[in-house]
């Protein structure tokens, strides 16, 4: 049987701040979407997975989609000194600054969730919505309410190590946990992704970072609209946590998906509902603009630093230093912000840019 052609993507890379290069992609067209659909990346093998090749053909259809290998997967580079939830976060800020997206909808599975979660909550100005599918605020260790989970964690990460290399038969078994309901090929094909993205001993790192993370605070401080999905059986991750999620997130939605699999079959009755219920979310009309709300979308990424920083109350010259460019510049950044928010006076962009949850002081002012 001849393999299906591959998605067209166009891949490039950017550095993250600690010079961690990464390798990213945009495929399709239309509003901008981000995709992240870990919990491993290939970006080179991914449109012949059985599990990840249905996202892709689904949302680039109608969306300008853009997704990215992990720090220590695919293209991105296999070796990085840091795995973190924090790293996670400064590598999704470069690839949507690299990638030019000024404001997007984001797309999360699973362990990438709570990185879509502490992002959100951190530029509120740039995310347009959210989908958050069989994902958690909590990782497995951070469940006290669940102390059996400790004991089928080690369980977990010891059949990883053990069949990483050479022996399918355990690493279909890890698959299968993912898949129940899938056939031999898809486990084979969840087999074959996952070595061809990273070795065992990156992989075990991931994962126990994943499980070690709690996102709880940051969910409760979302304000876009948000749409949670869960499979009622998910043996992954179990659908309480997906329920904690949507009450912790003011407003979100909660679907829950008639399936036993974590990632649904492209032949199960529940992917095209899936797919349905997402992209009727994605295109509902996001809520008005107060009249006074500043258009951020507007503005590149440096033109929202420095915003950020007026906003913080900075001077010119503290701007300079703290961005590395000339006071010159920062002026020049200045006037075109100005023009596009139609904003007249420095107090008037200070107001205005804290109402729409830029600045620490306006942060603070949130928290308490």
């Amino acid at each position: 049987m001849p393999a299906e052609p591959a998605i067209k993507q166009d891949i490039r890379f950017c550095t993250a701040p600690d010079d961690v290069r990464l390798a990213y992609a945009i495929s399709g067209d239309g509003p901008p979407l981000v995709m992240s659909i870990p919990w491993l990346t290939d970006l080179e093998c991914r449109s012949q997975s059985l599990v990840w090749r249905p996202w892709l053909e689904a949302f680039s259809a109608d969306h300008k989609l853009l997704s990215y290998d992990l720090r220590g997967c695919g293209l991105s580079n296999r070796n990085p000194a840091e795995l973190s939830l924090e790293a996670w976060i400064h590598d999704f800020e470069s690839v949507v600054d690299a990638a030019d997206f000024k404001q997007f909808s984001i797309l999360a599975t699973c362990q990438h969730g709570p990185v879509a979660i502490e992002y959100a909550a951190k530029h509120p100005e740039r995310v347009r919505k959210i989908v958050l599918y069989c994902t958690y605020a909590r990782g497995r260790m951070k469940r006290p309410d669940r102390p059996f989970e400790t004991e089928k964690t080690r369980v977990a990460a010891s059949l990883l190590r053990t069949g990483w290399a050479q022996d399918d038969a355990l690493l279909q078994i890890w698959a299968h946990a993912f898949q129940p309901g899938g056939s031999l090929e898809h486990w084979r094909s969840w087999c074959d992704f996952q070595r061809a993205a990273t070795s065992a001993e990156t992989a075990t790192r991931m994962i126990e970072t994943g499980w070690n993370v709690d996102v709880s605070n940051a969910a409760r401080k979302i304000k876009c609209p948000v749409l949670v999905l869960h499979s009622e059986g998910d043996q992954v991750v179990p659908i309480e946590e997906g329920r904690a999620l949507v009450s912790l997130i003011p407003g979100s939605r909660f679907i829950e998906i008639d399936s036993e699999n974590h990632m649904p079959l492209a032949d199960e009755p529940a992917w095209p509902r899936v797919v349905s219920d997402i992209r009727n979310f994605l295109a509902e009309s996001a809520p008005a603009r107060p009249a006074h709300a500043l258009p951020l979308e507007e503005l590149t990424p440096r033109e929202l630093s420095v915003l950020e920083g007026i906003a913080d109350g900075m001077d010119n010259a503290q701007l300079a230093a703290s961005l590395g460019i000339s006071e010159k510049t920062v002026r020049n950044h200045i006037t075109r912000i100005f023009d596009k928010t139609n904003v007249k006076h420095r107090y008037e962009a200070i107001v205005r840019a804290r109402d729409a949850g830029l600045g620490a002081s306006s942060r603070l002012t949130r928290a308490l």
